[in-house]
């Protein structure tokens, strides 16, 4: 098993308010976390860097070989609710931090399970035998009104208030997690990514760019796709396969 993983601040930004990180932890064992944070001047970067510490360093500290499905659930919910009462421990200690807040998706496979966690509106594909499939579903204002059949989902990717997302580490005290199980069988390729990917690169183009290439280079051709079309948001993207 093997994950690529990079971060791009894009053309617009003055700051990369993304963190990510991952390990591989055996032949068929591997986790990576992506968070993209929002608020104030500094406030979205010391969300998701936070977050994303905490999460490392809880699996790093708890995940045992011999964990079963249920216990390996309970701890990746334990590592992002925790993630999220230190994200609002900072926001309520700093003034200047105030309101910060960062979505993360949270992948952990092992064998033929993708267990996935997931807040905000960075997404985890699936993509097989050149389809592509959302694991995860936004956490956001226009996904509610796609639900309600109020917007098509093409009318959402081009609606003003698309990033307008309902929930997010460090908001509160307590937080409202998905957790999803996905088949992951040999061949398949995960692909999380921020929004700055999902919002700028089409999901024909992931399905061509991930089965065309390999390793780096998937990274690299996605996140120039989406400076190509835009970049206006930061850019973070990770394949495991």
């Amino acid at each position: 098993m093997e994950v690529f993983s990079k971060t791009d601040i894009g053309l617009v930004r003055n700051e990369n308010q993304d963190s990510s990180a991952y390990s591989v932890i055996s032949s068929d064992c591997a986790w990576a976390v992506i968070c993209d944070g929002m608020g104030g001047a500094h406030g979205g970067k010391t969300a998701s860097s936070s977050a994303v510490k905490y999460i490392s360093e809880y699996i790093g500290r708890e995940y045992k070989d011999d964990m079963d499905n249920e216990a390996l659930c309970e701890m990746l919910i334990a590592a992002v609710d925790g993630a999220n009462l230190t994200v609002y421990k900072l926001a309520m200690e700093d003034y200047e931090l105030a309101g910060m807040g960062t979505t993360c998706d949270l992948v952990f496979v092992r064998s033929e399970i993708a267990h996935v966690v997931h807040v905000g509106d960075s997404r985890t594909y699936s993509i097989r035998n050149g389809k592509i499939l959302q694991i995860t579903e936004d956490h956001s204002l226009v996904q509610e009104m796609v639900r309600r059949g109020e917007l098509t989902p093409d009318q959402a990717m081009k609606h003003p208030n698309k990033n307008l997302i309902t929930r997010a580490l460090g908001i509160s005290h307590e937080v409202h997690i998905d957790y999803i199980e996905a088949e992951f069988s040999e061949g398949d390729r995960l692909l999380i990514c921020s929004d700055g990917l999902s919002n700028y690169v089409s999901k024909a183009d992931m399905v061509r760019t991930v089965e065309e290439n390999d390793g780096d280079i998937i990274i690299d051709t996605l996140i120039e796709i989406a400076k190509r079309h835009g970049g206006h948001d930061n850019i973070t993207v990770t394949v495991i396969y």
